[in-house]
C-alpha cells in the first residue's frame, strides 16, 4: 500500500470514491464555526477508551467534505463530523487498517496545540 497521507486534501480520487460509496455528493458547504481545512488537530480517545483508534495521533481537517452533522444516536447536540487526514496511516480498534483519512466525530478531535 502506497502511503499517500500527504495528498491535496481534496483529492478528487478520495473524493469520488466516497461519493460512490454514499450514493451523493459530498457536501462543499462549510458551516460556519466549523474547523477549517488544513486546521492541524490530534485525533484523542475519549475517557472511556472507546475512540475507535489503537492510539492519540496527529492529522489534519481534509477539505474533501465539509464538517456534517452527527445524526448518531449518541451524538452530542450539535456535533459535526470531519474528514480527517492521517500524518501516518492508523489502525483501528479492531486491528483494521491502515488508514490514511476517516469521517470522525469532532468530540474525538483536539485542535493541535490546546491542552
Amino acid at each position: 500500500m502506497t502511503d499517500t497521507s500527504h495528498s491535496d486534501p481534496a483529492d478528487p480520487a478520495d473524493r469520488q470514491v466516497i461519493e460512490h460509496v454514499l450514493g451523493r455528493p459530498l457536501n462543499q458547504a462549510w458551516p460556519e464555526g466549523a474547523l477549517q481545512p488544513g486546521t492541524r488537530v490530534t485525533v484523542v480517545r475519549d475517557m472511556t477508551g472507546n475512540s475507535g483508534w489503537q492510539a492519540e495521533f496527529p492529522g489534519t481537517i481534509d477539505g474533501m467534505g465539509a464538517p456534517e452533522p452527527n445524526e448518531h444516536v449518541q451524538a452530542l447536540t450539535g456535533e459535526l463530523m470531519y474528514w480527517v487526514a492521517f500524518d501516518e496511516p492508523q489502525y483501528d480498534t479492531e486491528g483494521e487498517g491502515p488508514y490514511r483519512k476517516a469521517q470522525l466525530w469532532g468530540r474525538y478531535l483536539k485542535p493541535a496545540g490546546e491542552s
